[in-house]
């Protein structure tokens, strides 16, 4: 028997610096119709806010969170999402690597009880990963509302990192989603809280998904608790 709630489906793409083919990855995107997607590797320097607003146009959708004040992180949505509220928070710099951070953004769409999508991209270093996972937690568990992380974890699920952040989340699985044009290892993944029911989750792999970027997309259709 189908589950009952709203619907509501997300999209976590890491978008390799827009280094890629711009054309295919707001084809990828638009294809998939979703109602937010987390992207990684989003604008962060110089004229940042006129970058993630061309990149949310391309897609058919408005910023919600992210960018610079997220190290790159970027929340986007359609307008059938109404964000209520949205933050971001940035990780400690470790001397000679990449600044990262996380997005968060507080939504709600009609017949549905308020939700909160975060995103993040953990670090290529092994040593610092597990220390940015240790601030995201408690930022996750800080949330009332039911969160939803997607992020590129840079590791599997046998680092150390993947099995903290997915304790009190769902991990649903799936294929491996790097690198695109050939996916040997799955670093991409979103994790869903146990009071949404999951519909359906994959990750999107065809002629346009290796020409838009080195990840390939995860998506995620679930059902929101539906309101009094």
């Amino acid at each position: 028997m189908p589950g009952v709630g709203v619907p509501l489906r997300i999209v976590s793409y890491n978008v390799h610096s827009l280094r890629d083919d711009l054309d295919a990855l707001a084809s990828v995107v638009r294809e998939l119709a979703p109602d937010v997607v987390v992207v990684q590797e989003a604008p962060r320097r110089w004229r940042w806010r006129t970058k993630c607003a061309a990149l949310a146009h391309s897609f058919g959708m408005l910023v919600a969170e992210g960018g610079l004040p997220s190290l790159g992180n970027l929340i986007v949505t359609n307008l059938r999402v109404k964000v209520l509220d949205s933050w971001s928070m940035r990780y400690p710099l470790t001397p000679g690597r990449h600044m990262r951070g996380a997005a968060f953004a507080r939504c709600a769409v009609p017949g549905a009880a308020p939700f909160v999508v975060a995103g993040s991209h953990l670090s290529t270093d092994e040593a610092e990963r597990p220390a940015q996972a240790a601030l995201l937690k408690p930022a996750l568990d800080a949330c009332t509302d039911p969160a939803l992380l997607a992020a590129d974890f840079n590791e599997s699920a046998d680092g150390q990192s993947w099995p903290l952040l997915a304790s009190s989340l769902i991990d649903p699985g799936g294929p491996n989603t790097f690198p695109a044009h050939s996916p040997n290892r799955r670093i991409d993944a979103i994790f869903i809280d146990p009071r949404l029911t999951i519909a359906s989750y994959h990750v999107v792999e065809n002629p346009l998904t290796t020409r838009a970027s080195d990840h390939l997309p995860v998506v995620a259709d679930l059902l929101l608790p539906t309101t009094a």
